[in-house]
């Protein structure tokens, strides 16, 4: 999610150039400062530090700390989200191309994809799944949001229909952000890529 600063002296950028890199720096510089201080702990003053933009720049594009979370956020559920679309036209490909891959094989497909990116992206995963609970309501619809989706994507993947299966991919999805979550707290990128095989199995158990 890092951005790098706009090259010093004269350039050829356009305002609205200027404005986007700003904004992509300020959003990196959340999340990042996030990782280290967490919500509470991090200042608006740690941000456009960090970014190298003025406060007056930060208040022209954010109202407010809570507002710059927010929009942090909105970038990291863009990222699922696409992620979730990804999955959805490599099955119709599959089916294109002679016959989808089994239930079990597809979700280990997809929790691949997952788990590498967040393990990628890791200040965007902890501002989705940490810090995203000490920044209010409106944060958390959206973290319910997305993790709804998740469980959707689950579901058609295993066709789950009745309401003890659809259960079951929603405690599937609980169980994943919350062994996501404790690695990333501890910063154990490593033990957050090896959750594949254990989940794996899990889904089996519950949706196989």
């Amino acid at each position: 999610m890092s951005s790098a600063p706009l090259p010093s002296g004269r350039h050829h950028l356009s305002r609205e150039q200027v404005v986007a890199s700003q904004r992509s720096r300020m959003l990196a510089a959340m999340a990042e400062a996030m990782m280290e201080k967490g919500y509470v702990g991090t200042p608006v003053a740690e941000i456009i530090r960090r970014a190298g933009v003025s406060r007056e720049t930060f208040y022209q594009q954010f109202r407010s700390k809570q507002d710059c979370f927010i929009q942090a956020l909105d970038t990291g559920t863009d990222v699922l989200a696409r992620l979730l679309e990804l999955a959805a036209d490599d099955r119709l490909e599959q089916a294109a191309a002679g016959g989808p891959l089994a239930p079990p094989a597809q979700f280990r497909r997809l929790l691949h994809i997952y788990l590498r990116t967040l393990a990628d992206e890791p200040a965007l995963a902890r501002v989705f799944l940490v810090e995203v609970y000490a920044a209010g309501p409106e944060a958390m619809e959206r973290r319910r949001e997305v993790q709804g989706r998740f469980a959707e994507a689950i579901a058609d993947i295993f066709d789950a229909r009745t309401p003890d299966a659809r259960f079951a991919c929603d405690a599937l999805v609980a169980a994943t952000a919350q062994l996501v979550t404790t690695h990333l707290v501890t910063g154990d990128l490593d033990a957050l890529r090896a959750l594949e095989e254990p989940l794996a199995e899990l889904a089996d158990r519950l949706l196989g």
